[in-house]
C-alpha cells in the first residue's frame, strides 16, 4: 500500500509512574467533526420525516391556521369545540387553547387534502387520450392535482397520497390470460386450458381472491413484498448474468483515459447524490409534464445496502449510514473513507486514494484474490461459507466493511468501450464486462458495484431484488450529467489539489482457510461456466429514432415491440410469449408488471409480412397492433395486469396447500423473448441536439430462458435506439448477432410502409 495511516484517539503505555495517556488532538478534532456531521444528517432526516409526514401541509400552513383561529376566537368570541375542549382542558390559557384547536383544523385540512389527492390520483383516463389531445375533463382533473399537491414537494412527499394497487376481479383476468396465449396455442391445447381456467375461476379461484382482497386492505402493496421474496430473494441460482443488470458510459465520448481521475469524479458524483437523497432533495418523479407522481419507495435502499445469502432465503441489509466505501483491485480489498476534516472529499482527493491504490503493488492474501465469486455462484454454498469462515474476527470485520459500505467500487486492470474500429466486437465485449466480469472482480450481492476500467471508461452492475432499473437509472443519468460539469485539467486530473493530510486506504485483512478457498473455486466454476455460456450484442441503431416514429402517429415503445415479434418470428420461424416490463409504480410501493407483447394483432401483422399482402393490409394491421400494445401497456400501468395477480393467487394457493393446474401450468409457461425499455428519466440533464455524442450506451441484462432472448433498449434523443441483446452459446435456436440484424431489418421493413403510404397519398 503506498501509504497507511491510522488515527487513534488514546494512546497509552504503563510506566513505573503509572499509566501514561496521551491524547492525540487530530483524532479526537475528527471524532468531533465525525460526530458532528452525524447528528447534522439526523437532524435532517428527522425534518424531512416531519415535512414528509404532514405533506401536503407545511409549517408556514401551520402558522396561518393557528393564527387565523386565534384572531377569529379573539374577536368574535366564538368556539368551534362547542365548549368541549374548554371543559377538558380546564384552566388552559387561551393561547395554548388556540393552538390546539390551531393544530387539529391544520391537520384536519392535511387529511382532507392528503385523501382528496389520492382520490383524484386513483382516475387514470389521462392515459386514454390519444398522444398530443387532452380532453376539458383531463384538463379540470390536471388542475385539481395541482391544487392539492401543495407547494415544493421532496421526494418522498406523495408517499402517503398514492392509492393502493387494486386487485383485478378474477373473471378479468383469466379471460385476458387466454386472449394472450390464444396465438401461441393450436386449437386442442387453447381449449384444454379453457378448461382448465373455466374450472379455477368457478372453484378455487374466488377462494384465493378473497385473501387477496384482504392481503391487499392490509398492505402497502398486495405483490411487492411477495415479489421481493419469491422471485428474487428465495432464489438459489446465481444472481450474476440471471438477476443483476448493468449500464454502460457515453457511448462516443471518453472524458479521460486516467483512470482514477475518472474514479474520482464519478464517485464524488455518486456521493453528491447521496446527500440528496439523505436530504429528500432529489424531485419527485411525475408522468404527464410533472402532474402525476410515482411512488418514491424504491429509492430508501440505493446506497448502504447487500444482499445477504441464507440457507433458504436471502435478505436485505440496509444500514442508515455508511461514511465508506469498498475498493476492489488487482485481488486486494480496500475500505476508502469518503469524509475528512467534517466533509465530503473532493473529487481531487478521491482521486489521490484512488491511484494509492492503484500504485499499491503488494500481494493479495490466500484465498482474497477470487473471495468475491461467492457472491457470483449459487446462494446456498455462499450462505454456509459465510456462516463457517466470515462470522468471527478479521474475516467478519472485513466483510462487515464491504457489506456496509456506501457502494462498491471495482478499479479494473482491462480497457473496455467503443472503438471505431472494430465497433461491434468492442461492445459487445464491453457489455460482458459490465454483466460478469471475470466472475471474482465484482460483489454481486451489493446494490450496485462501480465499475471503472483502466482506460478511464466505467460501467455499473446492479443488483435486482432491492429495486427495478428505472431507479439506478435516475442515478446514472445523474452521474454521466456531473462528469462534464466536474470536468479535469490539462494533464487529465481531476480538478482541485490533493490533501497533504488525508490518511490512505485501509488495507482489508483476511484468515481464509483451504476449505473456504475451495468453495470459492467451486463457485467460481459455476459462475464461469454460466459467463461463458453469455452471448451478448450491442448495437446502436442510427437510421432513425423516436422522431421520425412519432411522425407516422405510432408509439416508439409499440413500433419496437411489434419490430420484436417480426424479428423474433423471421429467427425462430415460430412466436412465443413474451415479456415486457411496464411499472406500476402509479401506486404506492408498486414495482413492475408484464405487458404480454405477443397478442393476436401483432401475430397478424407479422403473417401479414410474411405473405403477399397489400401494404395498405399490412399498414392497417401495423396500426391496429400498435393500438392494443398501448391499450395493453395502459392496463399494466394501472393495475390491470395478468401476471402479478396470477402469482399473487398462486403464492395463497401454496399458503393454503391447495393445488392448482392452472396456476401451475401458467407459472412454469418460459419467457423466450425478455424485453424491457430503459427509459431516459431527466432530459433537462442532457442537450442531445447540440452535443448529440453525450449519447447514452443505455444497459441491459442477461437472457431469462436457456433458449431465448433478453433485449433492451434505449430511445436516446429523437435519432437514436441503442439495443443490447443477450442469448446462449449452448442453444442451437439462438444467436444474438442474427437476432440482431433480424431487429435492424424489421424496423427498416416496418418504416417503409409508412413511408411508402405517405408518398401514395
Amino acid at each position: 500500500m503506498a501509504e497507511a495511516h491510522q488515527a487513534v484517539a488514546f494512546q497509552f503505555t504503563v510506566t513505573p509512574d503509572g499509566i501514561d495517556l496521551h491524547l492525540c488532538h487530530e483524532a479526537l478534532r475528527q471524532v468531533y467533526l465525525s460526530g458532528l456531521h452525524s447528528w447534522k444528517k439526523r437532524f435532517i432526516r428527522f425534518k424531512n420525516g416531519i415535512m414528509t409526514g404532514v405533506y401536503p401541509g407545511s409549517p408556514a400552513g401551520f402558522m396561518v391556521v393557528v393564527v387565523s383561529y386565534m384572531s377569529y376566537n379573539q374577536y368574535k368570541q366564538l368556539d368551534p369545540s362547542l365548549g368541549l375542549i374548554a371543559n377538558v382542558i380546564g384552566l388552559i390559557k387561551n393561547m395554548e387553547h388556540g393552538v390546539l384547536v390551531g393544530t387539529g383544523l391544520w391537520v384536519t385540512i392535511i387529511m382532507i387534502m392528503r385523501n382528496v389527492l389520492k382520490c383524484l390520483l386513483s382516475w387514470h383516463g389521462w392515459m386514454q387520450a390519444r398522444h398530443g389531445s387532452v380532453s376539458w375533463s383531463t384538463h379540470v382533473w390536471m388542475i385539481l392535482v395541482k391544487i392539492f399537491s401543495g407547494r415544493k414537494p421532496m421526494l418522498y412527499s406523495f408517499q402517503n397520497s398514492l392509492p393502493r394497487l387494486p386487485v383485478p376481479s378474477i373473471k378479468d383476468t383469466c379471460r385476458r390470460y387466454l386472449e394472450s396465449v390464444r396465438p401461441l396455442m393450436d386449437d386442442e391445447q387453447y381449449e384444454r386450458m379453457k378448461g382448465l381456467t373455466e374450472d379455477f375461476k368457478k372453484n378455487l379461484g374466488p377462494r384465493l381472491q378473497w385473501y387477496l382482497k384482504l392481503k391487499s386492505w392490509w398492505a402497502s402493496n398486495y405483490v411487492s413484498d411477495w415479489w421481493e421474496e419469491y422471485i428474487y430473494l428465495r432464489g438459489r441460482a446465481p444472481i450474476m448474468v440471471n438477476s443483476n443488470y448493468y449500464a454502460m458510459d457515453f457511448l462516443y465520448v471518453f472524458p479521460t483515459s486516467n483512470q482514477a481521475a475518472r474514479a474520482g469524479n464519478t464517485i464524488h458524483a455518486i456521493m453528491l447524490y447521496r446527500r440528496k437523497l439523505d436530504r429528500a432533495q432529489i424531485k419527485p418523479i411525475y408522468l404527464l409534464a410533472n402532474k402525476v407522481p410515482l411512488c418514491s419507495a424504491q429509492w430508501e435502499r440505493m446506497f448502504n445496502t447487500t444482499r445477504i445469502p441464507g440457507l433458504e432465503t436471502d435478505t436485505i441489509q440496509h444500514v442508515n449510514e455508511s461514511k465508506h466505501i469498498a475498493v476492489y483491485h488487482k485481488g486486494r480489498f480496500f475500505k476508502v473513507w469518503m469524509f475528512y476534516d467534517g466533509r465530503l472529499l473532493l473529487p481531487r482527493e478521491i482521486e489521490q486514494q484512488m491511484q494509492r491504490i492503484l500504485a499499491d503493488e503488494s500481494e493479495p492474501l490466500p484465498g482474497e484474490e477470487r473471495l468475491a465469486a461467492l457472491t457470483a455462484g449459487d446462494r446456498t454454498p455462499w450462505a454456509k461459507a459465510r456462516e463457517t469462515y466470515f462470522s468471527r474476527g478479521k474475516n467478519k470485520q472485513s466483510l462487515d466493511a464491504i457489506e456496509k459500505a456506501a457502494f462498491f467500487v471495482t478499479l479494473d486492470d482491462t480497457e473496455q468501450g467503443y472503438d471505431a474500429k472494430n465497433p461491434v466486437k468492442s461492445l459487445d465485449r464491453y457489455a460482458k464486462s459490465v454483466l460478469h466480469g471475470k466472475c471474482y472482480d465484482r460483489w454481486f450481492d451489493k446494490s450496485f458495484n462501480m465499475i471503472i476500467f483502466k482506460n478511464g471508461t466505467m460501467g455499473l452492475n446492479a443488483e435486482h431484488s432491492w429495486a427495478d432499473a428505472p431507479i439506478i437509472g435516475h442515478l446514472w443519468e445523474h452521474v454521466l450529467s456531473m462528469d462534464p460539469k466536474l470536468g479535469y485539467t490539462e494533464d487529465d486530473h481531476c480538478n482541485g489539489d490533493p490533501h497533504p493530510n488525508l490518511p490512505g486506504p485501509q488495507r482489508l485483512q483476511w484468515d481464509i482457510p483451504a476449505e473456504c478457498q475451495e468453495t470459492i473455486e467451486s463457485s467460481l466454476t459455476v459462475a464461469r461456466t454460466l459467463a461463458d455460456d453469455v452471448d451478448c450484442h450491442i448495437f446502436p441503431f442510427t437510421e432513425f429514432g423516436k422522431g421520425l416514429i412519432k411522425k407516422c402517429r405510432t408509439s416508439p415503445d409499440a413500433f419496437i415491440q411489434i419490430a420484436l415479434q417480426l424479428a423474433h418470428y423471421r429467427d425462430k420461424g415460430k412466436f412465443c410469449l413474451t415479456y415486457e416490463a411496464s411499472m406500476t409504480r402509479l401506486f404506492r410501493e408498486g414495482r413492475t408488471e408484464t405487458v404480454r407483447s405477443c397478442t393476436m394483432e401483432a401475430c397478424a401483422f407479422v403473417r401479414s409480412m410474411i405473405r403477399d399482402e397489400t401494404r395498405e393490409e399490412r399498414l392497417r394491421l401495423l396500426k391496429l397492433a400498435a393500438e392494443k400494445h398501448q391499450n395493453m401497456y395502459r392496463l399494466a400501468m394501472t393495475g390491470q395486469g395478468i401476471d402479478r395477480h396470477l402469482f399473487c393467487l398462486y403464492v395463497v394457493s401454496k399458503y393454503l396447500g391447495e393445488d392448482s393446474p392452472f396456476l401451475k401450468e401458467v407459472l412454469s409457461e418460459p419467457w423466450r423473448l425478455s424485453t424491457s425499455q430503459t427509459p431516459m428519466q431527466q432530459l433537462e440533464l442532457f442537450d442531445l441536439v447540440r452535443h448529440p455524442e453525450y449519447a447514452s450506451s443505455g444497459g441491459g441484462f442477461g437472457p431469462v430462458a436457456d433458449d431465448g432472448y433478453g433485449v433492451s433498449y434505449i430511445i436516446v434523443g429523437e435519432n437514436l435506439i441503442n439495443l443490447h441483446i443477450s442469448s446462449k452459446y449452448s442453444s442451437p435456436e439462438t444467436d444474438s448477432h442474427r437476432f440482431g440484424a433480424n431487429i435492424r431489418q424489421a424496423m427498416l421493413d416496418m418504416l417503409d410502409l409508412f413511408q411508402l403510404n405517405n408518398k401514395a397519398k
